[in-house]
This record gives structure tokens, sequence and C-alpha cells, in this order.
């Protein structure tokens, strides 16, 4: 499912993100980072497609990396 732009997502957390590689004929590479609802949080384009995934790859660590974390206490009495 490639992203799509404009659509609105609440306050609510988002459990999943996908990296899309799309071919842009001869030109290169489209990578977006891209949550369930389809919303694009990060995107960019590159000339050779390993060089797209990761960048692709690496905008999603970068965004998992900055996500505010659980209360280590309540998830560890989950346990």
């Amino acid at each position: 499912m490639p992203c799509e732009t404009g659509m609105e997502q609440g306050t609510r957390l988002v459990g999943m993100f996908e990296v899309i590689l799309t071919r842009r004929k001869r030109f290169g590479w489209r990578w977006q980072v891209c949550d369930q609802s389809g919303k694009i949080f990060a995107d960019g384009f590159e000339r050779t497609r390993p060089s797209a995934k990761y960048q692709g790859e690496r905008a999603l660590f970068f965004l998992l990396s900055q996500a505010p974390l659980r209360n280590r206490s309540a998830a560890s009495s989950e346990d």
C-alpha cells in the first residue's frame, strides 16, 4: 500500500511504521516512512535502490529512537 498524503491522524499512538521504496522511472528511487493510516512521516529521493533503502531505514530508526518511552516500571510489572 503506497503512502498517501493529507490523511489526518489524532493523538492516538501509532503501532506500526513501514518503509516504502518506489522506482521513479530512470531518475532513481523515492523512499517514504509511513504509518498504518498512510500518513507520511519522512520521505526522500536517492539515485540507487540500496541507498534509498538505507536512508528509509535510517529515517525509521531515527523516528523510533525519538518516540517517548512508556513508563518502564509499568511495563516491567506486566511481565
